[in-house]
């Protein structure tokens, strides 16, 4: 048998990935990321061998330390690999956790629902001469950090037989992740990964009106105003090993 059919999904999945992101401005990009979504689509939980549950103790060691040092982190997660051009794993979450509203700088991302639900909320932001209207935003309370326009695009559940959940450099970069009714996990693809001394870190936001993102929000798409946060006091993500079949770059 070719050995390229004895390779496991997940490694079919990392070699595509690599394949895609290594030229993302280059004209087989579009194919290639196709190509990226159909594999990761067949991707289930027991290919990466996990059962559902939450975050392990295991993962509490991992969590950051004072003040959390010995709790159960509300998320954590299982590093599959990491190259120059991209970074994956998977995220746990445990039921009603939330991954707070946040983006990705000048990255593309693609998550896939193993098991549980999410309910994934998606934003743009708007240049600052974009055309819309010219209210003032909401007066953020003293400290906060700059407000910014946004596009609130969507808000939908996401199970296993849902298609992967996209973003892009210019859309759907923000959002928010919760769980609902259970556990759940994901397998995340960013390209490239976060890197501050490379301007990618990450920035939380929140929504500046009276319903934050979870909540049910009135007619979509519309414009919202996002004020940039410190990361939650009540969010951290703790680390697990990697149970799945191995993966060679």
């Amino acid at each position: 048998m070719p050995r390229d059919n004895m390779a496991s999904l997940i490694q079919r999945v990392a070699r595509q990935a690599r394949i895609t992101f290594r030229s993302p401005a280059g004209p087989a990009f579009g194919e290639n990321l196709h190509r990226l979504q159909q594999l990761l689509d067949e991707v289930r939980a027991e290919d990466l061998h996990l059962a559902p549950r939450g975050p392990s103790a295991a993962a509490a060691a991992a969590g950051g330390g004072p003040p959390w040092a010995g709790v159960v982190p509300p998320v954590s997660y299982m590093h599959i690999c990491e190259t120059e051009s991209f970074s994956m794993g998977v995220f746990l979450l445990r039921s009603g956790a939330c991954i707070p509203l946040h983006d990705h700088p000048g990255m593309n991302g693609m998550l896939k629902v193993l098991y549980g639900t999410l309910r994934i909320a998606c934003m743009d932001t708007l240049p600052a001469g974009a055309a819309g209207p010219a209210a003032a935003p909401p007066l953020p309370a003293a400290g906060s950090g700059p407000c910014l326009r946004a596009l609130f695009r969507s808000r939908q559940h996401y199970t296993p037989a849902s298609p992967p959940c996209l973003l892009s450099p210019h859309t759907d970069n923000l959002h928010q992740i919760d769980a609902v009714d259970g556990p759940a996990a994901f397998l995340d693809i960013l390209a490239p990964p976060y890197d501050p001394q490379h301007g990618r870190d990450c920035h939380y936001y929140r929504l500046l009106e009276g319903q934050p993102a979870g909540a049910e929000p009135p007619a979509l798409p519309r414009e919202v105003w996002l004020v940039e946060t410190p990361q939650a006091s009540d969010f951290w993500c703790g680390g697990e090993p990697y149970p799945g079949p191995r993966v060679c770059l």
